[in-house]
Formats: C-alpha cells, sequence, structure tokens
C-alpha cells in the first residue's frame, strides 16, 4: 500500500512516499527561510506563491528519490487544516488533481494529527494511548491520543512555543527562524544569570501562555542592553522547556499515561529533547521524539498516518475544502 502524501499548511512544501504506513520512501521537503527572512515571519501571500512554484518540482523529486511511478499509488494524502488557507489551497488542489487522475483515494489530513503520527515514524506504536506535546511555530498543544480519536487537555492562549523563539530572536537581531539560532546561541551561555518568569507553570490547568515571557525578555534586555545575547537567550529557553516539561509531565501524572511524545517544531530543540529524555529516564515513562527532519513540517507523517484511515475506510470527498483552525475536542 504506497501512499503520497502532500503536506503545505504554512511554508514548507513537502512531497512523501510511505509504503504500509511506516517504510518511507522519500521525503522531500523545500523550504522558503530565505524568501520570509527579511521579513521576520511567513508572509502568507509570499508562502502561497512559492508553495506554486514547487509544488510540481518536488513531486518530481519525491518520485525519483522513491524510485517509483507515480501509476503505482494507492491513495492521496494531502493536509487540509489547520494552516494558511492559501498555502492549504495549493497543497489540496495538486492532491485532488492527482486523486482523480489515478482514480485512488483522497484522505484529508489534520496538520496537528499528523504532528502526533510523527511519534509513530520513531517507533511508537500506532494506536497505543499516549500523551502528546506539540510545539511549534503555530502551535503549543497536549492532546490525548488513542488511534483516531484525539482530546486537547491543553494549549498556549496567546503565543506558541516557537512563536516566542521567533519573536526573541528578531528582537535580538539574530535572524529568523529563531528556534535553531537560539537554541545554538543558548549552548555557550549561562542559564542562571537570569531567572525568566514560568507563566502559568503553577495553574490548575494544562495550558500554556508564553506572552508574558516574552515580554519579560523584552523589558530585561531593554533595562540590561549590555547583556550577553547568549545568557539571555540561554535564560530564555530555560524558562520555555522548564513549562513545556513542568505541564507535560503534571498532565502525565494526572491522567496516568506511560507514553508521551514529543512533537513539531520545537521538538528538535536539543536542550528540549535532553530535559525529556532525562525525565524520561529518571521517572521511566516512554518516551518517542521523531527525528529533526520529521519534526518540522513534513508530508511523511501526512501519509503515513493516512495509511491507518485508510485500512479503517476512512476516506475524504473530492469536494474537501481547507481550513484554516483545527477542530480537535476540547478536555
Amino acid at each position: 500500500m504506497l501512499i503520497l502524501g502532500i503536506e503545505s499548511s504554512c511554508d514548507d512544501t513537502s512531497i512523501a512516499l510511505v509504503e504500509k504506513g511506516n517504510s518511507v520512501l522519500s521525503n522531500i521537503i523545500s523550504s522558503q527561510i530565505k524568501d520570509h527572512t527579511r521579513y521576520g515571519g511567513v508572509v502568507p501571500e509570499i508562502a502561497a506563491r512559492k508553495h506554486l512554484e514547487h509544488i510540481l518540482p518536488v513531486l518530481h523529486s519525491a518520485l525519483d528519490k522513491a524510485d517509483t511511478n507515480i501509476s503505482k499509488i494507492d491513495a492521496v494524502a494531502v493536509t487540509h487544516k489547520p494552516g494558511l488557507v492559501g498555502s492549504l489551497i495549493v497543497g489540496l488542489t495538486a492532491a485532488k488533481s492527482i486523486a482523480l487522475h489515478l482514480k485512488v483515494p483522497l484522505i484529508g489530513i489534520n496538520h496537528l494529527h499528523a504532528h502526533t503520527y510523527a511519534g509513530c515514524l520513531a517507533g511508537l506504536p500506532f494506536g497505543k494511548p499516549h500523551l502528546s506535546l506539540i510545539a511549534s511555530g503555530g502551535h503549543t498543544s497536549l492532546l490525548e491520543c488513542h488511534r483516531h480519536t484525539y482530546r486537547l487537555i491543553g494549549r498556549t492562549l496567546d503565543d506558541a512555543a516557537g512563536e516566542a523563539y521567533d519573536k526573541i530572536a528578531k528582537h535580538l537581531g539574530l535572524g529568523y527562524p529563531g528556534g535553531p539560532i537560539i537554541d545554538k546561541l543558548a549552548q555557550s551561555g549561562n542559564k542562571s544569570i537570569i531567572r525568566f518568569p514560568r507563566p502559568m507553570i503553577d495553574h490548575d490547568t494544562f495550558d500554556f501562555s508564553f506572552s508574558g515571557l516574552k515580554t519579560a525578555v523584552m523589558y530585561y534586555l531593554h533595562n540590561n542592553p549590555e547583556t550577553p545575547p547568549r545568557d539571555l537567550a540561554a535564560a530564555f529557553q530555560d524558562a520555555v522547556i522548564d513549562v513545556l516539561l513542568t505541564k507535560t509531565l503534571k498532565a502525565r501524572e494526572h491522567l496516568a499515561y506511560d507514553t508521551i511524545s514529543v512533537v513539531g517544531g520545537v521538538a528538535a530543540n536539543s536542550a528540549l529533547r535532553a530535559a525529556f529524555k532525562e525525565s524520561a529516564d529518571r521517572t521511566h515513562f516512554s518516551l518517542f521524539i521523531p527525528p529533526p527532519v520529521l519534526c518540522t513540517d513534513n508530508a511523511a507523517m501526512v501519509a503515513g498516518l493516512a495509511y491507518h484511515l485508510l485500512m479503517d475506510n476512512i476516506v475524504s470527498p473530492l469536494n474537501l475544502g481547507v481550513t484554516a483552525t483545527a477542530d480537535i475536542p476540547l478536555k
């Protein structure tokens, strides 16, 4: 069972070919970072236009890498929500065209559900009940996952974790995207020099908030302009990781899960990965974090999840539309 996956929810054009849900034959990602760097963030109109330019070359590269023919495809999977509407439309239009031409099923995928499936590509058995932390530029959420059932138990009330990274990096004049830059800079910094606030860390809910932390960092820099950027980066990152880890562990204990996945672009952060691994080793829970290439937006996770939907006869109509927001059931 060979599934073609298409991911275009933001600024990465990705197409993958995945067999039986876990054998990744190709996973091509075309980044637009250079197109958005000057603006310090993703410009939706530019992103949509770049997807139009990249979609066919990426498709050909994915087929070549997999050493296969488009006629061999058994189904087409595509992210159709949530995301930037213009970007989603490009991917969905391509997917519909291919599915219609080949007369194969079309499977619409929720981007957040796909991120949780990235844990399965890292060895997490599909269908095993687990808690998933999704941390990215657009989302910071805690989900209970069991096969095709997802329940949102916590989410950011303002900025996502990755968004906070980007804004702090921009404020420091470090460039875009902020996550990898701050992660690298923080490795040479002293996180103990400054103690930034941990918003909502002691609250009874599992929700997050990073806007106040972002503001605290900006005020500190304004009042202490001589502070080395590496120390500021280290202290900021330490606060973010402390909140993400503490909230996730509280949810695990409260809901009695023995398995956690950490996914999304921020899951590529080296310090976050190390913190969760140390905690898993110390408190004995199973931890699944995908390799960095499967943390960022990619089509392998889209095609992989689609296999299981197809096996359960869950497919989409050709009049499937796009949606900017998610609709995961709330706690």
